[in-house]
């Protein structure tokens, strides 16, 4: 079993925020994500944007997004700027993709019908490609026609960077299947995990899936014992969407010492994953501390 690890990083005020990027560089992480909405209930930076700050301030850390809500973009804007994202960090870029929409306002707010929100990604995603690859690109689809135009310059990574697919509803894993570099899972537990590896497999359809990336988002709180750190995990999440997780947390925690969330994590190994993004649950001024801890006592355990 051989992880890759990366890190998403909650929002602060910007000196800390690059601060802790660069930590979690120097930490020896993998990667380091945002996630992305254009309108949310809490403060959130635009992703393409915050990852753009990042660029100066470290040298090998990819850069992810978790996950790009390609719906609420023109996609040839989307492919402009993560073209300039990838040149600008010399090719360090992973485009993580979601259809997103549990939050509808946002889509009215850019004026995207909720329910095309789905067939807009997945044609996007082709659109994307299209503009990454060819010079000069056409392409022909329901919601996006051109003929001749051409974006540059080029990303870095050849044809282009990475595109995960985000999300657990069986048209998620249809698309990562068929479309993706690799696949995001979160707030799913390690049975269904494997069967979602299957469907992916069976949806890529004879594509060599060969380097793909099978990715966990993670939601972390490393503890002195699993009910203090079970007690943190559950207060914050509870928070960040409006709803209980105390019935959650058995099921989807990452929780408690660090050889406990190593253990659970290894469940995640054995069902098929092969990279883990944390996200540390918890408040904002332990979170340094809390990637510490993890860079030290959890993450060797499953290198």
């Amino acid at each position: 079993m051989s992880f890759r690890f990366g890190a998403s990083l909650s929002l602060k005020p910007p000196a800390e925020q690059f601060e802790l990027v660069r930590r979690v560089e120097a930490l020896g992480f993998d990667s380091v994500w945002t996630g992305d909405h254009v309108s949310f209930h809490g403060p959130i930076h635009e992703s393409l944007t915050l990852l753009a700050t990042y660029v100066p301030i470290t040298t090998r850390i990819k850069l992810g997004t978790a996950v790009y809500l390609l719906a609420l973009r023109a996609p040839a804007i989307a492919a402009k700027a993560t073209a300039t994202l990838d040149a600008l960090s010399g090719g360090r870029l992973i485009f993580g993709v979601g259809v997103g929409g549990e939050n509808p306002k946002e889509f009215e707010l850019c004026g995207v019908p909720h329910r095309e929100r789905g067939a807009r990604v997945t044609e996007g995603i082709d659109v994307v490609r299209t503009l990454w690859r060819d010079s000069p690109a056409s392409f022909k689809g329901r919601f996006t026609a051109f003929d001749g135009v051409s974006i540059d310059p080029k990303p870095v990574q050849r044809p282009g960077p990475p595109i995960w697919i985000g999300g657990r509803s069986d048209a998620a894993l249809t698309r990562a299947g068929r479309q993706g570099d690799g696949w995001m899972s979160y707030v799913v537990q390690p049975e269904r995990y494997a069967q979602s590896v299957d469907k992916i497999r069976a949806a890529a359809a004879g594509r060599a899936l060969d380097g793909y990336a099978f990715a966990h988002l993670a939601f972390v709180t490393v503890g002195r014992d699993w009910e203090s750190a079970k007690a943190v995990w559950v207060a914050h999440l509870s928070k960040r969407y409006a709803q209980d997780f105390e019935p959650l947390a058995r099921k989807y925690g990452i929780i408690g010492t660090p050889e406990q969330c190593a253990e659970q994590l290894a469940r995640f190994g054995a069902a098929g994953c092969n990279y883990v993004v944390v996200n540390v649950i918890g408040d904002a001024k332990d979170e340094r501390d809390q990637l510490e801890r993890i860079a030290a006592d959890v993450l060797p355990r499953l290198r």
